[in-house]
């Protein structure tokens, strides 16, 4: 027989607790990272944004750029993972370079890696990201 009541459920850890540094302090559990987004999703969100701050249709994009609108409108929602053809031919038909859909991209994926600052701090012109220093022009 086991040793635990009929009604409730033994729960096995997959990961060990973590054990505090002092022993009469209760066990903290770490808060997980933040999720880091797909590529699929910050792609298709700088597509959407592009296209609807130029107020033009799926339609009308998806014609001027030779694929289906249902296909677009999937990359637009983080459906499906384009080609770099497919995303060369979206970005063309909103009047971009593919240089450009990236540095869109790229500029929302650092964004939320930076601190936040206060409103009284002094404006730096360097900028942490994961991908090293950066160096801002003033």
């Amino acid at each position: 027989m086991s040793s635990h009541a009929p009604d409730e459920a033994r729960v096995i850890p997959l990961r060990p607790r973590p054990v505090p540094a002092d022993p009469t302090e209760p066990a903290v559990p770490a808060e997980p990272a933040p999720k880091e987004p797909l590529w699929r999703d910050v792609v298709g969100d700088v597509l959407r944004r592009e296209r609807l701050a130029q107020e033009r249709t799926l339609k009308d994009v998806a014609d001027a750029a030779r694929i289906s609108m249902p296909y677009l409108s999937e990359l637009e929602r983080g459906r499906k993972e384009a080609s770099s053809e497919v995303l060369a031919a979206a970005a063309h038909a909103l009047g971009l370079g593919l240089a450009d859909l990236l540095a869109r991209a790229h500029h929302q994926l650092v964004r939320p890696a930076r601190p936040l600052r206060s409103r009284t701090a002094p404006r730096s012109t360097e900028a942490q990201s994961r991908f090293g220093d950066v160096r801002l022009a003033a």
